[in-house]
């Protein structure tokens, strides 16, 4: 019998770390189980005829989401050690019935007595039939359903309805006992306390008053941190790499579920998965001091390995075509070593990951210095620059083309200040795009249509820059002269400008060759150094406006 089939006794005071190993294990091992077990599926289906395909596609589609939920628990759980204990109770509720679901169906599926869509008949009916009003779809929405309430008890999220889990618990329960499965230990209820979990959300959600903002007054109430937003916004397109790096990850690691715990107060912000979810990333928040931290999990064999650093501690930069590396400086040493390599297989999404990255490191209370090439994304190649007054803030406008995918994107950064060169604001330029893409409005204003930004910081509200009843998205120049030039960029043949400077001369050589002329302005090519934003004279047109100067943000010099 499987080992999972017999963590049906909890210890009757047992601590997060003597469980968290055993529990974190089993997660990952159902997570593999449900994967294997879908693809089994989708084999299966292809060999039956297409009307039995709308049931089992069904089925295969939440067999997949459990093993995604059962990865996340997991990889959230090392990160909120301290809530493992009112986790575990619910976890052995559910783990070995949807262990011995998954295993019946591997059963049915080999089952050589039977031709194929006699095993998928009788798979249907004899699992649907252990509980009365309970399909074998609706038992994997069952199962899902409390694992997600699982999640929000784990992060101590306001929305965790207790009565919702309950009800899926005695349904659950009841499915173990026809299947004569032993019951599990009664849940310790005295380790769900609502109130902590409301105490935790206002800590979340309300900063400091004495927080400064970007204008220097005192931020009010957020209720989200902007980095959870940008994942979840779809791409207006897809740049795929013709060329896959490869994923991977070197340490130093320590088994799962054996970090050293962290404070209660910590936020997830964005995961992502690489390689088939062989590697996954999560960025997260500790709200004490507002500091960001990366975790990173690797499978190796059939173990799970994690590490975790300070992004503070990190550096990044692009390897390869569709590679980031994360690096970090080794005390023991005394030299740089990788930490990851994280292949990509778009564009966007490497451009997105590398702003959110760079966005954190460079508001993290705990960085002390960044090296200048960080600001910049090799091999994409700047084909304009100029100010902008943005939502009332001084804004430096830049114009990237990747030289990898021909791709090209708006950048917004921080103009001056402490914070100068820190993303604000990036957007995809759709391909393709048709004459009506840009509108002249006034000398110093350029209506766009089709552009969604996505934002690295809390203050910016692209919200401001909609204009007219399409919700065009304004760019307000400094200098009529840069709106002309930004004009006559997407006017011109869709080649990029010869002013333009590779980030890697020797690289990018070949590529600069086929450029031709479109406007005269050249920018800085010595990176940015200092990192504020700082307001606008005024947010009317009529401000007071700098004039259109590109300077060398190293020496403060104008070009």
């Amino acid at each position: 019998m499987d080992p999972v089939l017999h963590r049906t006794r909890t210890p009757g005071r047992v601590m997060a770390p003597d469980i968290s190993p055993q529990l974190l294990n089993g997660c990952f091992h159902e997570a593999d189980r449900a994967d294997l077990v879908g693809f089994k599926l989708q084999g299966l289906r292809n060999a039956l005829p297409e009307n039995l395909h709308p049931h089992l596609n069904g089925i295969i589609e939440e067999i997949y989401n459990t093993s995604r939920l059962l990865r996340d628990l997991a990889e959230q759980a090392q990160i909120h050690v301290a809530q493992l204990p009112a986790v575990f109770d619910y976890l052995n509720v559910i783990l070995p019935c949807l262990c011995k679901t998954l295993r019946d169906i591997t059963t049915f599926y080999e089952d050589k007595s039977m031709n194929k869509e006699h095993r998928w008949r009788t798979m249907y009916h004899k699992m649907g039939n252990e509980l009365p009003g309970t399909t074998l779809p609706a038992r994997f929405i069952m199962y899902n359903q409390f694992l997600r309430l699982l999640q929000d008890l784990l992060t101590r999220s306001p929305n965790f309805d207790l009565n919702a889990m309950e009800s899926l618990r005695i349904r659950i329960l009841q499915l173990r006992e026809a299947r004569k499965i032993p019951p599990p230990d009664p849940i310790r209820t005295d380790l769900i306390r609502r109130d902590e979990a409301l105490e935790f959300w206002n800590q979340e959600t309300v900063r400091s008053r004495n927080s400064p903002s970007r204008s220097g007054g005192i931020e009010g109430v957020q209720n989200s941190h902007w980095a959870e937003a940008i994942f979840t916004q779809p791409l207006p397109s897809r740049r795929e790499f013709k060329r896959q790096g490869s994923s991977d990850a070197f340490g130093p690691f320590q088994k799962l579920g054996h970090l050293t715990p962290l404070s209660r107060d910590v936020k997830i912000l964005v995961k992502r998965s690489f390689d088939n979810d062989r590697i996954s990333v999560i960025f997260f928040l500790q709200l004490r001091n507002q500091a960001p931290s990366l975790l990173i999990r690797s499978k190796v064999a059939s173990q799970n390995w994690v590490s975790v650093l300070g992004v503070h501690e990190l550096s990044i930069r692009r390897e390869s075509d569709s590679v980031l590396h994360l690096s970090r400086w080794s005390r023991s040493e005394q030299r740089v070593k990788p930490w990851a390599n994280l292949s990509f297989l778009t564009w966007e999404e490497m451009v997105l990951f590398y702003c959110t990255f760079l966005c954190l490191r460079v508001r993290s209370q705990l960085t002390l210095n960044i090296n200048p090439n960080e600001f910049h994304i090799r091999k994409e190649r700047r084909l304009f620059q100029a100010q902008i007054i943005d939502d009332g803030y001084q804004h430096v406008l830049m114009v990237f083309e990747d030289i990898v995918t021909g791709g090209c994107r708006l950048h917004a950064a921080v103009w001056e200040g402490k914070w100068r060169a820190c993303p604000v604001w990036t957007a995809f330029i759709p391909p393709n795009v048709s004459s009506s893409w840009l509108l002249r409005k006034t000398k110093r204003r350029i209506w766009l249509r089709d552009i969604q930004p996505y934002v690295f910081c809390e203050q910016y509200k692209p919200m401001h820059q909609r204009k007219g009843r399409f919700g065009a998205y304004e760019l307000c120049f400094a200098h009529s002269e840069a709106a002309t030039r930004f004009q006559e960029l997407f006017a011109s043949s869709p080649n990029a400008s010869a002013a333009s400077v590779p980030d890697s001369p020797g690289n990018d050589v070949a590529a600069a060759k086929h450029h031709s002329t479109a406007f005269e302005l050249s920018y800085p090519t010595t990176p940015f150094t200092s990192l504020h934003y700082s307001r606008a004279g005024k947010k009317s047109s009529e401000g007071t406006l700098a004039a259109l100067v590109l300077f060398d943000y190293t020496t403060e010099s104008k070009f």
